[in-house]
């Protein structure tokens, strides 16, 4: 199925759990490492749009960057959040699914079963 797109990042578990639902299924998405290659601001509000979720919901607040950056501060606008993470894509949710119109972030990954036929 090519109209699936799967936010990549080979080094996390969840993610290699993604990939490995999705191969079990027959199914080959178009891969995007997103740490080798970051989504842009408008890339992200396209995917913030598709999850239905504000770009808190799409923020891993466990890395070094989200303390160091002070995203934590509820001051802070949509626009910086997205600006921050297309700055520093590790703060992005992953693994994330997209299937036309719609998206999901696979966790648990079950999550992924919402976008496939």
């Amino acid at each position: 199925m090519s109209d699936l797109t799967l936010y990549h990042n080979p080094r996390c578990s969840k993610s290699r759990a993604a990939l490995e639902l999705l191969a079990s299924r027959g199914l080959a998405p178009t891969v995007v490492r997103y740490l080798e290659s970051p989504p842009s601001a408008d890339t992200l509000r396209d995917l913030l749009q598709r999850l239905g979720v504000g770009a808190r919901e799409l923020l891993r607040t466990g890395e070094d960057e989200y303390a160091a950056l002070n995203l934590a501060d509820p001051a802070l606008s949509e626009q910086a959040l997205i600006e921050a993470m297309a700055a520093h894509p590790k703060l992005i949710e992953r693994p994330i699914l997209v299937r036309g119109d719609k998206a999901v972030i696979g966790r648990p990954t079950e999550k992924l079963l919402e976008l496939l036929p």
